[in-house]
């Protein structure tokens, strides 16, 4: 299935129906009257999250939605049916984004999460409404009120425990394949991942997914290589796996070109939690790995794990660190939300 994060869509909810305008004639019946129905109400387009999706490729090849017009009043005090309502369903961490792809209207990010986008228009009303004492014979009919329209912009970010981030040829995508079920592509030139990659990795008995985001390059915040399109993906991460190569001539200066991409993108993706880890380790000698090392703990203040994504030296206790931090951070989160709900028995409830 073809990976597509961004699309922009069309959508109408349905129009009301008119109402009617009608008089009862039957036969051995003196008085007939007005019995003009109203119309029915249009369908509204409603924004389901569901979690069997990951991508927004659907969206490629259908990009108008509208829903059921209402149908109209009948004789005999019948009123139109409703308009069914349009259900558009989209990947888990869609937000949608009004015409200047800034303004966030809404933002799914739970399997289930349901709301209503657009409401139907009102259907009109039908003579029969209109009869009073006075005005026993009304030809008075209204039409149905129309319903909302909207362009909007889907941009999907992935959500994930932690993001994979640094050079190209880094080895991320090995390391997925190394840690997860995740089949990357996997070669030995730049750019081969060329969207993002998700997996799950499973540590002892606790289950977190891992973002596998494309390479970053020198120069990505202003549109160089892939640019910085993807890092979106991580926004929603509790941590950064920062990858180096310990093959580079030096990888010290590629660990600060990552960093600046992150700060020159923003949203918070510099103050995230990073784990740096020094990859391909089994190619390289014991005294450059030692004195890699000692680079990063004189100028950065942290050691770099060392691993091998071929021989998967390394991995299993990286793992595991990985795992800690992101329980410790969704307890945190959930002890946060509990904090912000009301407590019982408050304001007279």
């Amino acid at each position: 299935m073809k990976f597509l994060d961004e699309a922009k869509i069309f959508l109408k909810s349905g129009d009301g129906g008119a109402g009617c305008c009608s008089f009862h004639r039957e036969k051995f019946i003196e008085f007939g009257g007005p019995d003009g129905g109203n119309g029915g109400k249009g369908g509204d387009i409603i924004i389901e999250c569901v979690k069997d999706l990951n991508t927004l490729i659907d969206f490629r090849y259908t990009q108008h939605f509208k829903a059921e017009k209402g149908h109209h009043g009948m004789g005999r005090n019948r009123s139109g049916s409703h308009g069914r309502d349009l259900i558009v369903r989209v990947p888990v961490g869609t937000e949608i984004l009004d015409e200047d792809k800034e303004t966030i209207i809404m933002d799914m990010t739970e399997a289930g999460q349901s709301k209503r986008f657009l409401k139907g228009g009102d259907g009109g009303f039908g003579n029969a409404h209109y009869k009073t004492a006075t005005n026993q014979a009304p030809r008075k009919f209204t039409s149905g009120w129309p319903g909302q329209e909207i362009s909007v912009w889907l941009r999907l970010k992935l959500i994930a425990d932690a993001g994979i981030v640094g050079l190209p040829n880094a080895g991320k995508s090995t390391f997925l394949a190394a840690t997860s079920a995740a089949k990357p592509k996997i070669a030995d030139y730049p750019f081969t991942t060329l969207h993002p990659n998700l997996g799950v990795v499973k540590v002892g008995d606790y289950d977190f997914v891992l973002a596998d985001i494309p390479g970053l390059i020198e120069g990505a915040h202003e549109g160089l290589g892939l640019g910085t399109r993807f890092l979106g993906h991580v926004e929603r991460t509790a941590l950064l796996l920062h990858l180096i190569d310990a093959t580079s001539e030096d990888p010290l200066d590629h660990y600060h070109i990552i960093r600046n991409e992150l700060a020159e993108y923003g949203a918070g993706l510099a103050e995230k939690h990073e784990i740096i880890a020094l990859n391909k380790i089994d190619s390289v000698d014991d005294d450059r790995i030692h004195e890699i090392c000692a680079m990063f703990e004189s100028e950065i203040g942290q050691r770099p794990w060392l691993i091998s994504g071929v021989t998967q030296a390394g991995i299993r206790p990286l793992l595991f660190h990985l795992a800690d931090i992101i329980k410790q951070n969704k307890e945190l989160e959930n002890e946060f939300k509990k904090d912000l709900q009301p407590m019982r028995g408050e304001d007279g409830a």
